[in-house]
């Protein structure tokens, strides 16, 4: 068998994006033995992946009757967004107090790549935009700040894969130009702000959402506040 400490980490990244992208679709259910046997592994790194997925709230554990992926949770997304605007837009306004040139021209090049894969690619193109943000993470030094969102952001991605379908990618393309605008200008307020208005775009975007595809959705959708 593969060595189990070597694929366990890719086991768990490949079920959660196959959650993500809504290949794996709510409800249905996970063998621990016919991944084991897919991936040609031990049930160990698999049931690992599943405990990490269920803290991630992506899947759900029923003892006795087995692993089943979990609808999305508004509330988690919501919970979920909160938290990355209160570390991100910190983060932006602490990088425009003194951007780095080299940092700069990683974000814009990521601007320019997701403008190549805005229509047609929907992985590459969330990719591209987690990217960024960890750039600005990086360029920040806040290492510990963005393994919070990372933590926190599962939910988050599921909504924000289906709004690729639903909605022009082009304004989120732009919000990018304006936090990087505010960044090299050394505009910390405006920086911070550009950050948050990005990050609350889902909170535009989320109700349509849980409404056209409620079938995905474990809740009723709240009216999210700022």
């Amino acid at each position: 068998m593969t060595h189990d400490l070597a694929v366990g980490p890719q086991i768990h990244r490949i079920i959660r994006e196959r959650i993500v992208c809504t290949d794996l679709l709510p409800g249905v259910r996970l063998s621990e033995a016919e991944l084991a046997k897919h991936f040609n592994v031990s049930r160990q790194p698999i049931r690992e992946a599943f405990i990490k997925l269920a803290d991630e709230g992506l899947l759900e554990v029923r003892p006795q009757r087995g692993t089943y992926v979990r609808k999305i949770s508004v509330a988690a997304v919501l919970d979920a967004r909160f938290v990355r605007e209160a570390i991100e837009a910190d983060i932006a306004r602490f990088v425009a107090k003194e951007p780095n040139d080299r940092f700069l021209t990683r974000l814009e090049q990521l601007i320019i790549d997701q403008k190549k894969v805005m229509k047609g690619d929907a992985q590459s193109f969330l990719k591209l935009d987690h990217d960024f943000h960890r750039c600005l993470a990086e360029a920040a030094g806040k290492t510990y700040a963005w393994k919070i969102v990372e933590d926190v952001r599962a939910q988050l991605d599921r909504v924000r894969y289906l709004s690729y379908f639903q909605f022009p990618m082009d304004e989120i393309i732009d919000q990018h130009v304006q936090i990087v605008s505010a960044i090299s200008s050394r505009d910390p307020e405006t920086a911070s702000a550009a950050m948050r208005e990005h990050l609350r775009e889902i909170l535009h975007t989320l109700p349509d959402i849980s409404c056209s595809r409620s079938e995905l959705f474990d809740d009723a959708n709240p009216a999210p506040s700022l």
